[in-house]
């Protein structure tokens, strides 16, 4: 996979690139198919500042990292997006478990087992009066 790394500021060497690429293939083991991942560097007055951005079906996953050594930077980056697609992976999972019960209430069901109604004998001889008064 082609990964698009860019910088302001500075030069791209070659143990940076090696590094991102390092830690982007430890993302790929998580079985998402992941879209234009996009990295920029940049040099600031505090240290230096990673952002990341990668596609995922559905949305997009954003993370940015700072600190005065640029490879601890990376390392929190990753630690981050990591967290990010681990949610995003799981999320169908989370719902499922969380709406398991609605359908069954719904049907009157409870542990798979139908929920008899009591039968009410209605009384066919009932009559019904109504009573309408209108002020004059």
């Amino acid at each position: 996979m082609r990964i698009e790394i860019t910088s302001k500021q500075m030069t791209i060497t070659d143990t940076m690139r090696a590094k991102v690429e390092e830690r982007f293939e430890k993302l790929e083991k998580l079985q998402t198919s992941l879209i234009n991942p996009h990295f920029i560097i940049t040099k600031e007055p505090k240290g230096m500042k990673i952002e990341g951005t990668i596609g995922v079906p559905n949305g997009k996953v954003f993370a940015h990292a700072e600190h005065d050594d640029l490879y601890v930077a990376i390392n929190q980056l990753f630690q981050k997006i990591e967290r990010q697609l681990n949610k995003h992976n799981h999320k169908d999972e989370a719902n499922r478990a969380k709406n398991n019960g609605k359908d069954l209430c719904r049907n009157g069901e409870i542990s798979g087992e139908p929920i008899e109604e009591p039968e009410v004998e209605i009384e066919s001889d009932a009559e019904i009066k109504l009573n309408k008064e209108f002020a004059a």
